[in-house]
């Protein structure tokens, strides 16, 4: 069991001023898998004042030191990415299968382009007279998920690291552990005291004292929507930097020329990996009407073959949701999807054979009008809408018929053919024919998913304000 007592502020192990354990259930057992210490405001004060401190020093630091740094702790995270796929497991209840590789092994790749990348500081363009440079943000604040800790973490660190800015992390309360490991490995590569600071705590108090604080420069979000609401409002007198990465309900638009068979299975596929909980999952598969019947009989074949069961089982696709009240969550919104008039075609509860855990029965809901709350709402659970179309101008209605816009999919006969559709997708990203995803690419989100960007260069840009020069 991790039993953590003291927070990661200016470069030490600090005990907390804020009182009081909290307690991280494995949400596969239900039993106690550690407990870390509740911050509050003071341990805020405290921890933006050591990196508002740091800053001055870490942003001149040059490029080449930071990537180095980067380099340490992608060095250190690879030599102990067991122990975090373990941790994350145990916390979040991925199973082992994915864990490792969604959870670790990417958010690695990740991190290393930031080495790299930190050389773009350095860049000065000539415009005119002017010369155009670029410099740190400044203190940010990171308030962090719980379904994908460790990525949404490492999505904000690397690049705040390579641009020059100093950063106080919350992780959410229900997986905090994993930062604590990952505060662990940087503080055994020597990062300069104070450009890293750990707190936990609940977002109710520590997340609104990071978002309003004055001396912070930038908030950087991920959640729901509605929470970011809230940071952003927190954040507005201040006029500091806000970037959310927010919800979705992203649409798979399989077209009527696509290999059917191999599109309906990764679209089955793409939901239920994390048991759903996942911000980019393609949770409406949008079908030609001339395939209906036998698109659903083949997602029902796939979701029936996907094994739910204990994480630490190399054999299981599935897993529990991360906690109770997700659980309550997606049993009540399938309970609406029924009493909208969609069809269950299979689970829709919690299945009887697990005496402990949160699990959820993979369900699958066939003729889901658009308009229906289970189509326009995130349920972030293991819940696929299954929609109709008459003609692909309808399919991209339906698809952009959505207050969010973070991801989308397109599966059709060519590559040339899924192109032209997904063109017409109103979101951040789009993935074609199954294609992987890349972290050298820009990552968020249109409408109420969210703005700005994670990965890539333009993740970089995040952190980073733009000078002109006049000579």
């Amino acid at each position: 069991m991790l039993n953590h007592k003291t927070l990661f502020i200016d470069g030490r192990w600090q005990t907390p001023s804020g009182q009081g354990i909290a307690e991280v259930i494995n949400p596969a057992t239900e039993a106690v898998a550690g407990s870390v210490p509740l911050g509050d405001e003071n341990d805020v004060n405290k921890a933006v004042a050591a990196a508002r401190k740091a800053f001055e020093s870490w942003s001149r630091t040059p490029s080449s030191v930071r990537a180095g740094y980067i380099r340490a702790l992608a060095e250190q995270l690879t030599a102990r990415a067991d122990e975090m796929a373990a941790v994350i497991t145990s916390e979040l209840g991925m199973p082992v299968q994915w864990s490792r590789s969604v959870q670790v092994d990417g958010p690695i790749i990740g991190l290393e382009q930031y080495a790299e990348l930190a050389g773009l500081m350095d860049e000065v363009r000539e415009v005119g007279n002017s010369l155009v440079v670029r410099e740190a943000v400044g203190v940010c604040a990171f308030i962090n998920p719980w379904n994908y800790p460790l990525h949404q973490m490492i999505g904000k660190l690397g690049p705040a690291l390579a641009a020059g800015c100093t950063v106080v992390v919350k992780p959410s309360q229900d997986t905090p552990l994993h930062a604590f490991l990952l505060a662990q490995m940087i503080e055994d590569i020597g990062l300069p005291a104070g450009v890293f600071n750990l707190i936990s705590g609940p977002g109710s108090k520590v997340g609104e004292a990071l978002a309003k604080h004055p001396d912070v420069d930038m908030v950087s979000f991920t959640g729901s929507t509605g929470a970011g609401v809230r940071v952003s409002q927190a954040a507005a007198p201040s006029v500091k930097r806000v970037c959310l990465e927010l919800g979705g309900k992203s649409a798979l638009l399989i077209a009527e020329d696509a290999d059917l068979d191999a599109a309906v299975r990764y679209g089955v596929q793409d939901v239920m990996i994390n048991s759903g909980q996942t911000c980019t999952a393609l949770t409406r598969m949008l079908l030609p009407a001339s395939r209906y019947a036998e698109a659903l009989d083949i997602a029902l074949e796939e979701t029936l073959s996907l094994r739910m069961g204990d994480p630490l089982d190399p054999q299981s696709f599935l897993g529990p949701m991360c906690s109770a009240g997700q659980k309550r969550t997606v049993l009540e919104y399938i309970k609406v999807g029924q009493e909208e008039g969609a069809r269950l075609l299979c689970g829709g509860d919690a299945p009887a054979d697990f005496e402990r855990g949160y699990y959820v029965s993979p369900t699958l809901f066939a003729d889901v009008d658009n308009s229906m709350r289970i189509a326009q709402e995130e349920i972030f659970g293991p819940v696929l809408c299954l929609i109709p179309y008459d003609d692909e101008a309808q399919a991209v209605q339906i698809a952009n018929d959505s207050p969010f816009g973070l991801s989308s999919g397109v599966w059709a006969g060519s590559t040339e053919r899924a192109l032209q559709l997904g063109k017409q997708m109103r979101a951040g990203q789009c993935f074609l024919n199954g294609a992987a995803f890349n972290y050298q690419a820009p990552f968020g989100g249109y409408k109420q998913s969210g703005n700005g960007r994670e990965w890539g260069e333009e993740g970089l840009n995040e952190f980073v304000e733009v000078k002109a020069i006049q000579v």
